[in-house]
């Protein structure tokens, strides 16, 4: 395997994540403090190895699934984002 798929993998992901957060909270983000946002980001970063580690392992179980388990990773990772400029 390619060493550099991981770390693209994890940079997509990185990027789908923060457009959903910013897609959904857009007044949050407009309003939040740099504070708010490095602890949206920071909750992010906390999910991000149980996140990518359940990706990849959908992905090897079952590859044509694969999409799917790309877009309900970041959505996983932007919800925790959401809870924190949210406040849930």
């Amino acid at each position: 395997m390619n060493p550099h798929i991981p770390d693209l993998l994890a940079t997509k992901l990185a990027e789908a994540a923060l457009t959903v957060l910013v897609r959904t909270c857009r007044k949050e983000v407009a309003a939040a403090s740099r504070d708010e946002l490095e602890a949206a980001c920071a909750a992010m970063r906390a999910q991000a190895r149980p996140v990518i580690d359940r990706l990849l392992d959908d992905a090897r179980a079952a590859p044509w699934v694969g999409e799917m388990a790309f877009h309900a990773a970041a959505l996983e990772l932007a919800q925790a984002g959401i809870s924190v400029l949210r406040k849930v």
